[in-house]
C-alpha cells in the first residue's frame, strides 16, 4: 500500500515510538529520514504531566533523537490555550509540568480549591484522596471541570496502566459532572497541531479513540500502528488508511 504525498507527519509517543523507558526498534531511523528528506515532523501527546521541553529530552533519551521542543504539542498545551484568559484561578490534578503549562500560558493555578473556578485533571502519579476531595468540592461549588485528556490506560513495558481518564471518571462519580475534554481528539487539540502543520497531514499513532479519530475528525490520513494498546483484531474493523505492525514500516507505504 502506498499513500498519497504528505507534507506533515504527526507522531503519538506512547505505543508508538516507545513503551515505557524502551524505544520501538526502527521507528528513529525512519523519523530522521523523514527530517533529512524535508518533511515536516510532530510529536503529538495526550500525556500532560511534563512540558515540551520534557518530552523532547523524554524523547532524546529513550531514541537518541533530538527535536525542537516546539516540534511537541501536549494535551497541557491544549488545555492552557483553550483555558487562557477565560478563568481565574485553577486547581490542578497532574504531573509536575501540568502547572508551569498552565501558568506558562496565562492560566493561574491555586492550590486552594475555594479560589479555584476551574479543575484541570491530567495523569498525576501521586494522586491522594485529599486531592481528589479537594477537587470534589471545587466543583460541586461551581468550578468547571476540564480533563486534559481522557485516555482510560497508557501502555508501558509491562502493560497497560491506568490513564488520567480513570482519575476523570472517578470526579465525574463524584461531581455529577461530565468533564469537558482538550486533548485527543478534540478540536481544540487538533487547532494547535494544525497551526504547526505544512500542507497534507497525516496521524500516527496506537488508539483508535484518540490518534485516529483526531486524523478523522480534521480530514487527515489515518496510520494505525500496533506496538500499543490496539490489536490485531481491533484494528481489522478501524476506520483508518492504513494498519502497520510498527511505525518502522512508514518509509515503505509513505511517497
Amino acid at each position: 500500500m502506498t499513500l498519497p504525498p504528505i507534507d506533515t507527519v504527526v507522531f503519538d509517543l506512547d505505543g508508538v515510538l516507545y513503551r515505557g523507558e524502551v524505544a520501538v526498534p526502527g521507528v528513529a531511523e525512519v523519523i530522521k529520514g523523514l527530517m533529512d528528506a524535508g518533511r515536516t515532523v510532530l510529536f503529538a501527546t495526550n500525556n500532560s504531566t511534563t512540558t515540551e521541553e520534557g518530552i523532547a529530552e523524554s524523547i532524546r533519551r529513550r531514541t537518541g533523537l533530538r527535536i525542537d521542543p516546539r516540534t511537541v504539542v501536549t494535551s497541557g498545551v491544549a488545555t492552557a490555550r483553550a483555558l487562557a484568559g477565560t478563568v481565574t484561578a485553577a486547581y490542578v490534578i497532574g504531573g509536575e509540568g501540568l502547572p508551569v503549562v498552565l501558568e506558562r500560558e496565562g492560566v493561574a493555578v491555586t492550590r486552594k480549591w475555594q479560589e479555584a473556578d476551574v479543575v484541570v485533571v491530567g495523569l498525576d502519579r501521586n494522586i491522594s484522596y485529599e486531592k481528589l476531595t479537594d477537587a470534589t468540592y471545587a466543583v460541586r461549588a461551581g468550578a468547571r471541570l476540564v480533563a486534559t485528556n481522557h485516555d482510560p490506560t497508557f501502555p508501558t513495558a509491562q502493560g497497560l496502566a491506568p490513564g488520567a481518564g480513570s482519575l476523570v471518571a472517578a470526579l465525574e462519580r463524584a461531581t455529577g459532572q461530565t468533564a469537558e475534554v482538550m486533548g485527543k481528539p478534540q478540536a481544540t487539540f487538533g487547532a494547535v497541531v494544525s497551526a504547526l502543520s505544512v500542507g497534507s497531514i497525516a496521524v500516527v499513532g496506537d488508539r483508535i479513540d484518540s490518534d485516529m479519530a483526531l486524523a478523522r475528525s480534521h480530514g487527515w490520513v489515518a496510520i494505525l500502528v500496533l506496538t500499543g494498546v490496539t490489536t490485531e483484531t481491533e484494528a481489522e474493523t478501524a476506520d483508518v488508511d492504513c494498519v502497520l505492525a510498527s511505525a518502522a514500516e512508514l518509509g515503505a507505504v509513505l511517497v
